[in-house]
């Protein structure tokens, strides 16, 4: 039978525990298993180091610690004498407690103990005040807890890279009704890395990024496309919903990592389709429609912005067809939004952000400003007939327009007054 912490009538050394606050414990232990398993009891317990003797003659080691730490160190002095099959979780229970063994045990020198408490740090789930912990704490302990620390290092820009365009791939992809969660959290994680927070975002894209990127979000471009224009088949409304969150998601993504030129010319050229599958989504299931035309108008309205503010530059034929689809579209739009949140108690009305409306507006205004003063004129002409005047509110289009009307009028009779007296002269 081996020998026992505590064994009087076997052991041949005490470890005295003391703290400032006069905290006083002897521990009866064998100074063969102490110089075997701490380096501090071999150093103390050398000839070279004198050791106090107690009254029957024993050597006694006095080991010096703080009120926080004292349990830990009569925890590391019974592991001393632990079965070698015996788990640190067994002895240590839980994070907390183990960093606090660990600590010990490198102030003591214990290698065993150590590797132990550094196996089970190393492998156990942690609760974020316990990473906090661990980030203050292991940084200190030296090469041994280094090992740790591996989880929380940062991971090379290349597996970076690798981890996001695999998601892509899964995001844009389509799956089937059981792995929608999976899309959605890959989704999630994929606006996570770009998102500028706190922190910076995980990655930043370069050419050969944003190409692969690219072609990922064209297979989906082109689904949406093939899938908007089969609206009619009743199968295919469903799915033409479903498309909509991802557009909206793409439309983000595409957004951050300034690749929006294809998503924003590939809705244009859709428009037409997109507001006919609408149409054909409210006469067949009118319940669930308005959530559609919401998606829809979210998308759009992200979209004209994009044109409006000159992010994405198209030419004067995209830019008006524009005009004309999605004008009458959000007119008609907000009244219904108008209507419908009236009675503030109604539950199931999507409710729209007002800022999104605000932006939209300013965005047409800008749209509508840049076009020849031929197409302003005939878009304002319609905007003043239509019982939708309110919105949107394009006063400050057909001032302009009539101002730089003016003044276009005063250019033309200074040319021709110039020319006039070129001719007299």
């Amino acid at each position: 039978m081996g020998a026992m912490i505590g064994d009087r009538s076997t052991s041949d050394v005490v470890a005295r525990l003391r703290t400032p606050e006069g905290r006083d414990e002897w521990m009866y232990c064998h100074s063969h298993i102490l110089i075997n398993k701490s380096k501090y009891f071999a150093d103390r317990l050398s000839q070279s180091w004198p050791t106090c003797q107690i009254l029957d003659s024993r050597n006694c080691v006095e080991v010096y610690c703080q009120e926080h730490d004292f349990d830990h160190h009569i925890t590391v002095l019974r592991l001393f004498y632990a079965n070698t099959g015996c788990s640190i979780s067994e002895t240590c229970h839980g994070v907390k407690n183990t960093l606090g063994i660990l600590q010990v045990a490198v102030n003591l020198g214990c290698p065993g103990i150590i590797a132990t408490c550094v196996d089970f740090l190393e492998a156990s789930p942690w609760e974020e005040a316990e990473e906090e912990e661990i980030l203050k704490i292991i940084p200190g302990l030296g090469s041994l807890a280094e090992p740790i620390l591996g989880r929380l290092q940062p991971v090379k820009q290349t597996t970076i890279v690798k981890i996001f365009l695999s998601a892509t791939m899964l995001a844009t992809s389509v799956l089937p009704p059981t792995m929608v969660d999976l899309k959605t959290s890959a989704q999630e994680q994929i606006e996570y890395m770009l998102t500028e927070d706190d922190d910076a975002p995980l990655l930043t894209a370069d050419e050969d990024l944003k190409s692969k990127v690219r072609q990922s979000f064209k297979g989906l471009l082109s689904r949406f496309n093939n899938t908007v224009k089969s609206v009619g088949e009743i199968s295919e409304m469903h799915k033409f919903k479903t498309f909509l969150v991802d557009m909206l998601w793409a439309c983000q993504i595409l957004a951050k990592l300034e690749l929006l030129k294809d998503f924003v010319e590939n809705w244009i050229d859709a428009s037409e389709n997109i507001v006919k599958a609408v149409d054909q989504i409210s006469q067949r299931e009118q319940e669930d429609s308005f959530e559609a035309k919401v998606k829809v108008f979210e998308i759009t309205s992200k979209v004209l912005e994009a044109i409006g503010y000159g992010n994405v530059i198209l030419p004067t034929v995209k830019r008006l067809h524009g005009v004309k689809i999605w004008l009458p579209f959000v007119r008609i739009l907000k009244s219904s939004v108008d209507y419908l949140t009236t009675d503030e108690n109604d539950c199931s009305v999507v409710k729209v952000d007002g800022e999104i409306w605000q932006s939209l507006e300013s965005a047409f205004v800008s749209i509508i400003l840049a076009l020849p003063s031929g197409q302003q004129a005939g878009i304002i002409s319609e905007w003043l007939a239509n019982k939708h005047i309110r919105y949107p509110d394009l006063t400050e289009v057909f001032e302009v327009w009539c101002y730089r009307s003016k003044v276009a009028n005063r250019r033309v009779a200074d040319i021709t007054s110039s020319n006039g007296m070129i001719k007299m002269l």
